[in-house]
């Protein structure tokens, strides 16, 4: 190494330190490391039905997709996950949130948003959301252990969350009595 090359090292790592540092400040320095979740109001309709989330119990999702600012919304973890597992899908997704139900009232749900692939889920449990069956989602995989114990269900992390269990039918084509 020659001695003009070791006087510039400093400044290159300087420089460098600086820009992992200010990365971690996030969009326009807010200190969040990505998109944030948006809460949902009275108005705030689902993107597949526009029906009004406020209006309905069980945990809500919500995807930030790379091409639009605004999350897109869906009243029902069933969904959420529906729309995200597509095949089809080819849209670059920055953020997907969930509500986390270990906090959040069950048949009222606000606020409680968590990054859904941290989350846990609980699959086939007694309890409705807005479309019928839905998928239980939980920042504690004890919450949703507890929850499964006393609704049903199976408790799984996102990653084993599959398509054929995000069935936008409503258990209708199970109902043996239509």
């Amino acid at each position: 190494m020659t001695h003009r090359t070791s006087r510039r090292m400093p400044g290159v790592l300087v420089g460098l330190i600086a820009a992992v540092l200010l990365s971690a400040c996030g969009p326009s320095g807010t200190g969040q490391s990505g998109p944030v979740a948006v809460e949902i109001d009275r108005n705030t309709a689902c993107s597949l039905d526009g029906m009004l989330l406020s209006d309905y119990p069980g945990p809500k999702g919500q995807i930030i997709y790379a091409d639009k600012p605004d999350p897109e919304f869906f009243c029902d973890t069933m969904e959420l996950f529906a729309i995200y597992l597509k095949p089809e899908q080819v849209r670059a997704v920055r953020a997907v949130f969930v509500q986390d139900m270990g906090k959040a009232d069950w048949d009222a749900p606000k606020d409680g948003w968590i990054d859904a692939k941290t989350a846990w889920y609980v699959i086939g449990s007694s309890r409705q959301g807005s479309m019928g069956p839905t998928i239980g989602s939980f920042g504690q995989e004890a919450d949703a252990r507890k929850f499964a114990e006393k609704y049903g269900g199976k408790v799984l992390p996102f990653s084993g969350v599959t398509p054929d269990m995000a069935v936008l039918d409503g258990g209708a084509l199970h109902d043996s009595k239509m």
